[in-house]
């Protein structure tokens, strides 16, 4: 996948840069694997604005996704390269020989009538799911499993992959797309491969009612608000606003805020970068 740069010939289109969807198959959805999306707009279930700068945008369903992939022992034919606008990466629809569909999370180099599968002694190729014990050390995975049988959690965005570096008895380690090594269960599943649309963080909008139709509202400075509405706020002409907080105080340059007890530290063998 490739990204096209458009001609300046309006303002909206001077600096935007869009996906070139070539590796799109199929503009239609399956229809059984999709269900409604409620928008929230922010609000809680009392009316209360609890995140902000969240609000309209365009209408659309949500894409079932497969992230366990427990279907085992039997093979599965992907049928289309699809669009998600939930998510950055690319989906594929997948029919199994008894004529189930479900969607995943498309690989990098996944090809319309390919064959994959999941379970125990499958080959470790592009888009087949086994456990990180049956994975050979060094290969690129992604949608890992942190609890087994629970689905994938980690490397499912855009381009984002984690390696298998080694394994220490009942635990592999993974070396994370944020630079984190962690130690997973090896019975945890994981799909070989890179997550497609690696060129996702190339895309720029152009204008902000683009942003708008993703259903994201203008995100308002702390510097330039009121002292009522946030910490660094106030001051007389373009005052810094001191040190960079939140608006609930806490700062937001360097703190920490991961828990200190947190019990799943002793998992983590290497920090993240900073």
């Amino acid at each position: 996948m490739a990204v096209r740069k458009l001609k300046p010939v309006t303002p909206g289109q001077r600096h935007r840069v869009v996906a070139s969807f070539d590796d799109i198959t199929s503009a239609s959805p399956e229809k059984s694997l999709m269900s409604p999306l409620q928008k929230s707009g922010g609000r809680n279930s009392d009316g209360k604005m609890t995140m902000r700068y969240i609000g309209g945008g365009h209408k659309k369903m949500y894409r079932m996704i497969d992230f366990i992939r427990n279907k085992d022992g039997m093979g599965a034919t992907v049928k289309t390269i699809e669009y998600d606008p939930n998510r950055s990466a690319r989906i594929a629809l997948v029919v199994y020989e008894d004529g189930e569909k479900r969607y995943i999370i498309a690989p990098t180099g996944l090809k319309v009538g390919q064959q994959i599968r999941s379970g125990a002694g499958v080959a470790p190729e592009v888009g087949n799911c086994l456990t990180l014990g049956e994975i050979p050390l060094g290969t690129l995975v992604h949608n890992i499993e942190l609890h087994p049988g629970k689905g994938g959690a980690l490397a499912r965005s855009a381009g984002s992959y984690a390696q298998l570096t080694s394994r220490d008895g009942k635990y592999a380690i993974i070396k994370l797309p944020s630079g984190e090594s962690r130690m997973i269960l090896t019975t945890c599943r994981a799909t070989v491969g890179t997550v497609s649309n690696p060129d996702h963080g190339l895309v720029r909008s152009g204008k902000a009612g683009r942003t708008r139709w993703l259903g994201r509202r203008p995100r308002v400075r702390g510097v330039v608000m009121n002292p009522v509405d946030h910490p660094m706020g106030g001051g007389e002409g373009r005052a810094s606003g001191g040190h960079p907080r939140s608006r609930k105080g806490l700062y937001a340059k360097g703190m920490k805020t991961r828990r200190k007890k947190n019990p799943t530290t002793r998992f983590i063998i290497e920090k993240r970068k900073k």
